[in-house]
This record gives structure tokens, C-alpha cells and sequence, in this order.
């Protein structure tokens, strides 16, 4: 039994989602990284809806570094490594957890002191009677209408500070929880890349695999092809075994062109996940191995997921600003409690200057606000309760993901020994196929039939192998910290 993902159609199949926010703000609720949509990034990128492709999912982009010019030993290691540089998804991760740190900062500043310096050059004149200043009825003189002009300078240093305000108190507090499940959400997404790569990787081994595999079968036809003829020349064969001779082996050419023809384009798409200039050549120095599992149970690997995980940890710090954010919108019912001061020199001029000073306390008492505070309460509390679903059901995801990831393991693992059983039969068939038709035992047709059986093993053991590898890097990304985990389940490679 096999895993059929359709090889992939030469692109990453991300089992993951599209990073929020990308672009824009960071979104607490976007702790987690949701499956995107099958799509080829070495396909239709000229065309209006690259961009659209771009935003939908940014793992399977880049920022593309120049070419060397020299062929590029890549290994699995190297790739991933040069995915965690330069994948666009991690670059816009990266971009959008320092938005959040700024959030965090701004909050902080509401908390800390305020120090301004100001001066002052006034020049002005006061109408008595605008501001109803008036003499006794009994004065000796009246006042003119207007003060005349005159002018003054002013200089001071002023500081201001919230003494007690519950409620920036926990926006601060929220914030920074907030900012721990963004850097949360940034190592989930370097589990994004490291599956995405490492999918895309094992994808262009397979093909080159196939290539190999088809290059070994044109070999055969060929050879077959003009053992046929000399037959039919020596009239030893009929002329029917020499046109199937020519069919198969024109199927052969075209089954060679079509393997690869799927590389290049699988090579590309390796290119634009890791960085890589479209022009850059490179080789690959891994090929499709079998490494058994060992010391991993479903129960141990779920266990360890629901620790491991980055994303559910990110869904709990947003869930805990989420009930900080509560305690914030109670507290606007509370006193505001702030104070103020400056200190300066105020005269004339410069040389005529006089100390001034100001000391002011300011208690601020909500009394109506027209019922927002019970609307933004209500709100929060909203809010509160839709993360706790979404990390009761991120939990159930993650168990699924396992679970899932643990059975395609099994069905490849089971697949690669009926496979690697059934291309050493397959090519023994062939083998003794051929000595029959060399004997004149048999005609060309059952050698056609045993060609045709060793494409189908080999192409299945191929498609097995490579399962395998896929459903291994999936149970890596499904366990947390792919990173460490693949290199532990592919043997340390």
C-alpha cells in the first residue's frame, strides 16, 4: 500500500496553513499555520495572478539570491538551511512578530514617565473687557479697554506619569503576551519550511529516480529493439515482433522525455522554495533511503506533539492575553490616578528670568460613558472564550495531524517492502522472459508485458520510497520542532 499524492505535481503540498497576517499586522488569533491550496510556484508566475499566489501562500516563495554561476552541492541539511534564510513565508513571519515587539513597546510607553522640555516666545495683548475684568464703581481711574502689548519668554522641563491605570496596566501585560505567541508563531513557521523544503527535496530525488529508471529501460528497448530486427532479418521472428520492438522502444524515448521534463520543473520548484536563482545550478547529494522507525509510538509521538508544539503554545499565550485583556476592560471602572510637573524660568528676557514652577495630582473617575466599558467588556469576553475553543480544538488537530501522519507511515512502510518484493520479481520476470524469446521459446509480446510489469515496480518502488520519506517529514512537522525531529527520524541525515 501506498501513499497517493500525486507526486506532488512537482510542488510542495504543504500540509500546513497560510501564515496570518502576512503583509499586515500580526492577528493573535492567527497562532497557527493552515493548509494552503496545492499550488506550483514554478508555474504561472508571469502571469496577473502571481501576486495573488504570493499572498495565498508565501512558504512556496523566496527572496531569490543571485546566481554563482558554479554547480551547488545541496544536500537535505543545506536546503532546509537555505529555506530557513530565505523562504518568504519566514521572512514576512519574521517581519510580523517585530511588529508585535513594537505593540509590546508602544504599551510599555503609556507605563513609563513622559519627560518634554518647551520654550516660549509670546507676544500678546489682553482685551479687560473680553475677560470682564473691571474697577469699583469708586476708582479713581478706569481701566483701558485692551492691556497694550508686551511679551515674554518661557522655558520648562516637564514630566508626567501614570501613577495607577489598571487598565494599560493589562494592555501591557497583554501585549506582551502577545508577543510571546508571535515568537511562538515564528518557530512554528520554521516547521513550515523545514516540512515544505524537505517535501519539495524528496520530490526531486524521486524524479530524478525516474529518470534514472527510464534511462535504464530506453537501454533495454533499445538493445531489445535491435535483437528484433536481427531475428526478423535472419527470419527467425515474424515482423510483428519487430514493430513491437519499435513501439516499445518509442515509448521508452517518450516516457524518458516526460520523466524529465517533471525534474526540471521539480528542481524549479526546490529553487523557489529555498531561495535559489532560477538559473542556478545544482546537484543533490541524498537519494530516496529506507529508514525504519524506531523508539516512536503513536501514543509517545502525540505526547510529545501536544509539548512540542509551537502553534498550540502560541493559541495559549494568545489565549492568556485574551484574559488579560478582560481584566483591561474591567479596570476602566476603576480611578485614574496621574501626576504632573514642570520646572523652568519664565521673564521678559533670558537676563530677566524668574523660577516657575508647576506640581499638579489628577484622580479621573469614570462615572457614564454611555455603556462602552460594558460593550468592551463584553467584547473581551467574547474573545476569551473563542481562543479557549480554538486551543481545546488546536489540541484535537494536533492529535489528528499525529494520527494521520502515524497511518500514512505505516501503509508507505508497508508499501516499500511489498514494492521492493515485487521489482525483484518483476525484473526477474524480465529476465526470464528474455532468455525465452532468445531461445525462440516464446514471442516478443510476453517481453513487452514483462518490460511494461518492471516500469510499474520500479515506478512503484519509487512512489513508495518517497511516501515514506513525505509521511516521515509530516510526522516531524505533526511532532513540533521539525528541525531536530526530521534529522532524528531520517537517520541523522
Amino acid at each position: 500500500m501506498k501513499i497517493d499524492l500525486n507526486r506532488m505535481a512537482g510542488a510542495v503540498m504543504l500540509v500546513l496553513a497560510s501564515y496570518p497576517a502576512y503583509g499586515q499586522s500580526f492577528e493573535p488569533l492567527g497562532y497557527s499555520v493552515a493548509t494552503p491550496r496545492p499550488i506550483n510556484p514554478s508555474e504561472n508566475t508571469t502571469n496577473p495572478s502571481a501576486q495573488a499566489t504570493q499572498r495565498q501562500n508565501p512558504y512556496l516563495g523566496s527572496v531569490p539570491q543571485k546566481s554563482t554561476g558554479t554547480v551547488l552541492k545541496l544536500s537535505l541539511t543545506g536546503a532546509i538551511e537555505r529555506g530557513l534564510r530565505f523562504n518568504l513565508g519566514l521572512v514576512e513571519s519574521e517581519h510580523s512578530s517585530a511588529d508585535v515587539r513594537a505593540d509590546r513597546l508602544r504599551a510599555l510607553a503609556s507605563l513609563l514617565p513622559t519627560l518634554t522640555a518647551n520654550a516660549r516666545q509670546v507676544y500678546e495683548s489682553l482685551s479687560f473687557k473680553e475677560i470682564g475684568l473691571k474697577l469699583p464703581p469708586n476708582a479713581p481711574f478706569q481701566l483701558p479697554s485692551t492691556s497694550g502689548g508686551f511679551g515674554y519668554q518661557d522655558a520648562r522641563v516637564g514630566v508626567s506619569q501614570q501613577v495607577f491605570n489598571a487598565s494599560l496596566r493589562d494592555k501591557y501585560r497583554a501585549q506582551k503576551n502577545l508577543e510571546e505567541a508571535s515568537i511562538l508563531t515564528l518557530r512554528d513557521s520554521r516547521d513550515v519550511v523545514v516540512f515544505a523544503v524537505g517535501a519539495a527535496y524528496m520530490q526531486v530525488i524521486a524524479s530524478a529516480a525516474r529518470v534514472a529508471t527510464a534511462k535504464a529501460q530506453l537501454d533495454s528497448a533499445r538493445e531489445l529493439d535491435q535483437q528484433t530486427a536481427d531475428r526478423v532479418n535472419s527470419e527467425v521472428s515474424p515482423e510483428i515482433d519487430s514493430l513491437r520492438a519499435q513501439v516499445q522502444r518509442q515509448s521508452s524515448e517518450q516516457r524518458l522525455t516526460n520523466a524529465n521534463n517533471q525534474l526540471e520543473k521539480d528542481r524549479l520548484t526546490l529553487a523557489r522554495i529555498t531561495g535559489l536563482a532560477i538559473d542556478q545550478p545544482f546537484e543533490l547529494t541524498e537519494e530516496l533511503a529506507y529508514h525504519p522507525l524506531n523508539n516512536v509510538t503513536s501514543e509517545s509521538a502525540t505526547e510529545d506533539a501536544l509539548r512540542s508544539r509551537s502553534d498550540l503554545a502560541s493559541a495559549e499565550a494568545s489565549l492568556h492575553a485574551a484574559e488579560v485583556t478582560l481584566r483591561g476592560q474591567k479596570a476602566q471602572r476603576l480611578p485614574v490616578v496621574s501626576f504632573s510637573a514642570d520646572y523652568g524660568g519664565a521673564g521678559v528676557n533670558v537676563g530677566n528670568f524668574n523660577s516657575v514652577y508647576s506640581i499638579a495630582g489628577n484622580v479621573s473617575v469614570p462615572i457614564y460613558t454611555g455603556g462602552r466599558i460594558r460593550a468592551d467588556i463584553e467584547q473581551a469576553r467574547s474573545d476569551v472564550a473563542r481562543r479557549e475553543a480554538e486551543v481545546a480544538d488546536l489540541k484535537g488537530r494536533i492529535t489528528y495531524d499525529v494520527r494521520v501522519a502515524w497511518l500514512d507511515l505505516s501503509a508507505s512502510d508497508s508499501g516499500v517492502k511489498v514494492a521492493t518484493r515485487n521489482k525483484t520479481l518483476a525484473e526477474k520476470a524480465l529476465a526470464q522472459s528474455q532468455d525465452r524469446y532468445s531461445n525462440g521459446v516464446t514471442n516478443y509480446l510476453e517481453v513487452v508485458q514483462a518490460q511494461e510489469a518492471v516500469a510499474a515496480a520500479n515506478d512503484n518502488y519509487i512512489q513508495s520510497l518517497y511516501s515514506y520519506n513525505v509521511a516521515m517529514i509530516s510526522l516531524s512537522r505533526a511532532m513540533g520542532g521539525a528541525e531536530t525531529k526530521l534529522k532524528m527520524l531520517l537517520g541523522g541525515n
